[in-house]
């Protein structure tokens, strides 16, 4: 079975680009019939917080991305102990007793003389009396994972080609931190091997460490999973979103109106040839879905689009789409068929509730020719009808037509320049509120 995991650390607000990462895990494992598995890497202690657990579940199933099953790091410690072990056994974890300011001076003197910034594997040649007496200085030391001579080569499903990392090139990566704490890398090898995980769809600042986790598998016996590397999304300035600056944050880009549909239509849309387009339900996102539709332009997220996308996809929904959401409790079909179409967001159906259903001041532009209007609004009972009706009789009976007609009736009605069609808000400010506004009296 196809399985898939969306695995965020805890240690922030998902963003923009992280909630691309999900949707599409979640599209692919639909579309394949497979599972959808939200994995917390929660190995950094420090800075993975509970209300961040939260708030990453609370955005997920906003977005409507259900989950099959979920997992902690924090709670397999001793599945990553016990591949450390075997990798020491092996010989392909190493102990390593340089400080982070002898590092450093490494590749600085590596960079002066245009070499590649690539540790020596100097602790290697360490004995048993250095490493004792090191031991005996204080030092503890963190331990590195002996990459294999050559090359890692795996066909990348985003990039629809092969991709070849040279191991000379990169730094045999450190695993284990001095104080015994796990790194990103083998927890996330470890837990892909034992969770059965058959593809790791991520970003493509992950591309090299993909050819570090394919060797690290090897080592542990297994074989890795295929890998498909997206372009990252970058803002209209060309900057990057990032969890730990709180930029592009789902939390904000929900406060700020945006429907989740809306975002799910733009994200799943974004990079490939299709345009997005509004959507009523995400199957109609998993029946167009194919990874390899994604291109490697790299993406920009463009606010505008996003808000135009918006509006179109509310002025569709139905009202059961929406009642529970409005906040207005007596609001009724009518009401949302008749204001959506002039809605960008959804809170702005609330400031069109209150001009059909509460004390409005109109806007008086010829206070003798509303008083003659008012004389001839037509008796109850309203409908769509009664608009054409009345503006008729005003046409007879003043000779206005056009914009002379409409302008001042509309101002009048509802004190907006601009609205909803007339014929749909008519009936719902009901003829004593009309007869009232028309006079000029606040109604």
């Amino acid at each position: 079975m196809i399985k898939v995991r969306f695995a965020p650390s805890p240690t922030g607000f998902l963003h923009v680009g992280n909630a691309r990462v999900a949707l599409i895990n979640w599209l692919f494992a639909k579309v394949k019939g497979g599972h959808f598995i939200l994995r917390f890497d929660d190995t950094d202690v420090e800075r993975s917080k509970p209300e961040y657990v939260e708030a990453i579940r609370r955005d997920l199933a906003w977005l409507g991305l259900g989950w099959d099953v979920e997992e902690f790091q924090s709670a397999r410690l001793q599945r990553y102990q016990a591949a450390a072990e075997k990798l020491k056994a092996d010989g392909r974890l190493y102990p390593c007793y340089e400080t982070p300011e002898e590092l450093e001076f490494k590749r600085k003197l590596q960079l002066s003389r245009r070499q590649p910034p690539v540790y020596d594997r100097a602790a290697l040649k360490l004995s048993d009396t250095d490493r004792a007496k090191l031991a005996s200085e204080g030092r503890r030391p963190h331990w590195r994972f002996k990459l294999s001579e050559g090359r890692v080569s795996w066909n990348d499903q985003a990039r629809h080609h092969d991709i070849t990392i040279d191991l000379s090139s990169v730094s045999d990566p450190v695993l284990l931190r001095e104080d015994g704490s796990f790194l990103y890398t083998l927890p996330s090898v470890v837990d892909d091997i034992e969770m059965g995980i058959t593809h790791v769809i991520r970003g493509e600042d992950h591309i090299t460490n993909a050819g570090v986790q394919i060797d690290l598998a090897a080592a542990l016996g297994a074989a890795p999973p295929a890998y498909a590397h997206l372009s990252l999304l970058i803002d209209a300035s060309g900057k990057g979103f990032s969890k730990r600056e709180g930029s592009a944050s789902l939390q904000e880009i929900r406060e700020n109106g945006i429907e989740a549909l809306t975002l799910c239509a733009y994200l799943a849309r974004l990079g490939s040839p299709h345009a997005p387009e509004p959507i009523s339900c995400l199957d109609e996102l998993v029946k167009g879905f194919d990874l390899a539709s994604f291109s490697h332009a790299t993406p920009h997220v463009d606010v505008a689009e996003v808000n135009r996308l918006n509006a179109r996809l509310l002025h569709h929904l139905s009202f059961g789409a929406v009642k529970d959401r409005l906040g207005l409790a007596e609001a009724d079909e009518a009401f949302w068929l008749g204001i959506r179409g002039n809605l960008q967001k959804l809170s702005d159906a609330k400031p069109w509730w209150d001009i059909l259903h509460r004390p409005v001041t109109p806007v008086i532009e010829d206070a003798g020719f509303t008083e003659a209007a008012a004389d001839l609004l037509p008796g109850e009972p309203w409908d769509e009808t009664t608009w054409s009706a009345f503006t008729n009789a005003v046409k007879a009976a003043t000779g206005r037509s056009g914009k002379a007609l409409f302008h001042p009736l509309r101002l009048a009605l509802t004190g907006q320049e601009q609205g909803p069609e007339m014929k749909s808000l008519l009936p719902q400010i009901g003829r004593r509120r009309a007869l009232a506004r028309l006079k000029g009296e606040t109604a």
